[in-house]
């Protein structure tokens, strides 16, 4: 009879362990949907890339805080039980650490045979292309590591080779550094973005000042005077400022038809990179702006937009 007495597991080792097997999970799921993502940019699908694809999303964003956050505390949590394996070697044994490991390994494994199924079955089907190989890699690599890691968890070989883990956890922590460095060449600095984001607020402005310059037109035919003259208290139309300055956009009329919308912009219109526009969408206007202050020509077609007459007028509810 084995009368061995098996160390029991406190609060403490459950939910340190639980966290360190979450914050795993989420990290790995993070850092493979990031790379993904740099792939879907840097090899761009011409059958799935439409306007309504946008890298600059979130997925992206989403990646690299959850890599900020999770992984520096699956790193921490993981030197922490291994410190503690080191001073009672009995932990080795507990249940939880066990079924959590065998079942991180079940789950790595699963899925890698699910990875190679898919790339065998597309090269089959002869669909085997260079961006799908890349992401069928980054999860073979990515769980392969895991997989070998816990493996080697499982027999205790960490706590006996503490400079062998530590080494292992610098070289991951670097991949996903630089993973997380690589995004913001791609999406740009927080700095960067929130001037992107003021930009496009200015060319939104430009494009609802311009739909009611249409329909001042058509209601007077005439081009107003000036934006003032677009106002209009009982409809609650008030004329959109440059969010930055304060101030009004500049407006021109240049002809019976034509007119100038103006606006200061602090960057170049960026190209969403795996971004096109169907032919024929109605927002396929061009609103490319280089830095500084830029100009967009206008000239209303009378043939396409007619004045209102008693049966076309629109109604005010």
């Amino acid at each position: 009879m084995d009368t061995t007495q098996r160390p029991k597991v406190t609060p403490k080792d459950f939910f340190l362990w639980l966290g360190a097997m979450v914050t795993l999970y989420w990290s790995a799921t993070a850092l493979i949907l990031l790379i993904h993502e740099y792939i879907e940019v840097l090899f761009p699908d011409v059958a799935t890339s439409t306007y309504y694809f946008d890298p600059y999303s979130g997925t992206i964003r989403f990646a690299i805080a959850s890599l900020v956050v999770v992984f520096p505390l699956y790193v921490w949590l993981m030197r922490l039980l291994h410190s503690d394996i080191r001073k009672i070697p009995e932990k080795k044994e507990l249940w939880v650490r066990r079924w959590l490991v065998y079942l991180t390994l079940f789950v790595a494994g699963l899925t890698i045979a699910v990875d190679l199924i898919a790339v065998i079955y597309t090269f089959l089907e002869g669909d085997l292309t260079t961006r799908f190989l890349l992401k069928a890699l980054t999860i073979l690599v990515v769980l392969g590591g895991g997989f070998y890691y816990y493996l080697h968890e499982l027999k205790g070989t960490w706590e006996k080779r503490e400079k062998e883990s530590k080494m292992i956890g610098a070289v991951v922590s670097l991949v996903v550094l630089a993973s997380i460095v690589g995004g913001f060449f791609i999406i740009g600095s927080p700095f960067e973005e929130r001037l992107l984001k003021i930009d496009e607020r200015k060319v939104s402005d430009l494009q609802t000042i311009q739909y009611q310059m249409v329909t001042y037109y058509q209601q007077k035919e005439v081009l107003p005077t000036t934006l003032q003259d677009l106002a209009d208290p009982l409809s609650g139309f008030i004329i959109p400022m440059d969010p930055e300055t304060g101030e009004a956009y500049t407006y021109e009329a240049t002809g019976e038809h034509s007119f100038n919308l103006c606006a200061m912009f602090n960057a170049p219109s960026r190209e969403l990179p795996g971004v096109t526009r169907p032919a024929g969408d109605m927002f396929n206007e061009n609103w490319k702006h280089p830095a500084g202050e830029a100009c967009f020509e206008r000239t209303i077609d009378p043939d396409r937009y007619p004045p209102f007459d008693g049966k076309n007028m629109p109604s005010a509810f």
